[in-house]
């Protein structure tokens, strides 16, 4: 078949590899240059959630420290959160984790099987360290423990004073609560990871990338689909002279990109996008920098070693989406820097030279029970991908294999009910 994947960053590609590996011929579609530059490009490297990362549960907009939160009180943002916030209870958090989990460890499989079929190095990390300050916010985080028994997820749990002697980077004073390591989880460079992916399919053959073309339309018939082009960047064309590309399936998988296109088929989901921030700084004293990944539960923002720099990615703005087309206000802006400012000092001091950092920010989509959308969607030739928020890139190599299989009319290796969870139909009931 001939498919068209909407979308260039970690999801449109991981998606194009599993279609191409699956037989099919793709061609990928992306507004940007080249790859991994829009929400991919500031990552903050974790690759798969565990309990503790995931986007939904009791640590999450539940004390509302590592959210910029500054939305209207009859704000689409407010309902969002509202309906995010109905996850906290351990039984609904244990339920949506049961979910996830298949999917988790199909992206484990599928990232495994791409990093040793072609040799992969996209810096590569073991292991992750997430450190709690308060007593009480460490009660928040029970539940999250309670699942990494339940389903023996390796980890160690560990007092400050072990942290410290695991993690030389993390001071033993002030005294905080405790920790969780997860010596077999990593952490990796996704836009890299990306770009690596591409370059194999321009070694195989069989997908074509479509760079600074944007898609204004999809087009669906009973026997074939296409998507319209928008003229590219100083091209003028009449109305009569849209470029338009045929195709057997469209997948759409755009990131915050997505929700437009899928609205003309009547189609509107409850997902909202979400404002994420992160530095990148030189290192400032190599004997301070972590050799773990430090993640602050609480605050939800991770410090990860990259080569020479430090990459610090959190500090999530919620704001009305009236508001998000616009640059980000000087305000929010400084709150955001401040919150990755401040984890960096209190967990890895020395480490990063904040004051020489490089600021990002991009859109990622959220969906109200953080979960991923994906499968088939209106019509038997549209398929979507996209929404897996801020907690692990590797969730796009597992959705990529069940948007294959789906597209090739083989049965996913995940769960019914995983795959129920997941579709975009799901919010209609």
């Amino acid at each position: 078949m001939d498919v068209i994947v909407i979308g260039g960053g970690i999801v449109g590609v991981a998606t194009a590899y599993q279609l191409r590996t699956a037989g099919h011929r793709v061609c990928v579609v992306e507004r940007h240059a080249t790859v991994a530059q829009g929400a991919t490009y500031g990552h903050g490297g974790i690759v798969l959630p565990t309990p503790l990362d995931a986007w939904f549960g009791p640590t999450f907009l539940g004390n509302r420290r590592g959210v910029v939160y500054r939305p209207g009180l009859k704000s689409s943002a407010r309902r969002f959160a509202r309906r995010l916030a109905q996850l906290q209870a351990p039984e609904a958090f244990r339920d949506q984790w049961l979910r996830l989990r298949p999917l988790v460890e199909l992206s484990r499989e599928a990232i495994a099987s791409i990093e040793a079929g072609f040799h992969l190095e996209f810096e590569q990390r073991e292991g992750v360290l997430h450190v709690t300050r308060q007593p009480r916010e460490w009660e928040q985080v029970q539940s999250a423990l309670d699942l990494l028994r339940e389903f023996e997820m390796h980890h160690h749990v560990l007092s400050a004073s072990e942290c410290a002697d695991i993690e030389h980077s993390v001071p033993a004073e002030p005294a905080f609560a405790g920790g969780v390591l997860f010596p077999r989880e990593r952490t990796a460079n996704c836009p890299l990871f990306t770009k690596l992916v591409k370059q194999v399919l321009d070694e195989q053959g069989g997908v074509q990338f479509l760079f600074g073309r944007a898609v204004e339309a999809i087009r669906l018939e009973n026997q074939r689909a296409a998507v319209e082009l928008a003229p590219a960047e100083g091209e003028r064309k009449s109305a009569r002279e849209v470029d338009v590309i045929s195709c057997d399936a469209v997948v759409v998988a755009a990131g915050a990109g997505s929700a437009p296109l899928l609205e003309q088929f009547g189609l509107s989901l409850p997902l909202h996008p979400i404002r994420m921030l992160s530095l990148t700084a030189p290192i400032a004293y190599e004997e301070c920098t972590p050799h773990l990944t430090v993640v602050d539960s609480i605050r939800r923002v991770s410090m990860t070693r990259m080569n020479q720099r430090i990459r610090v990615a959190g500090a999530a703005v919620l704001q009305p989406e009236r508001e998000l087309a616009k640059p980000l206000a000087e305000p929010l802006a400084e709150a955001g820097a401040a919150l990755l400012a401040q984890a960096t000092h209190d967990w890895i001091p020395g480490a990063a030279k904040i004051s020489a950092a490089h600021e990002w920010e991009g859109l990622r989509l959220l969906s109200p029970d953080g979960l991923p959308v994906v499968g088939n969607a209106v019509h038997p030739r549209l398929f979507v991908n996209f929404g897996h928020g801020p907690a692990g890139w590797g969730l796009a190599c597992g959705s990529a294999k069940v948007i294959a299989d789906l597209v090739s009319g083989t049965t996913p290796s995940v769960p019914h009910d995983t795959l129920s969870a997941l579709r975009a139909e799901r919010f209609a009931n």
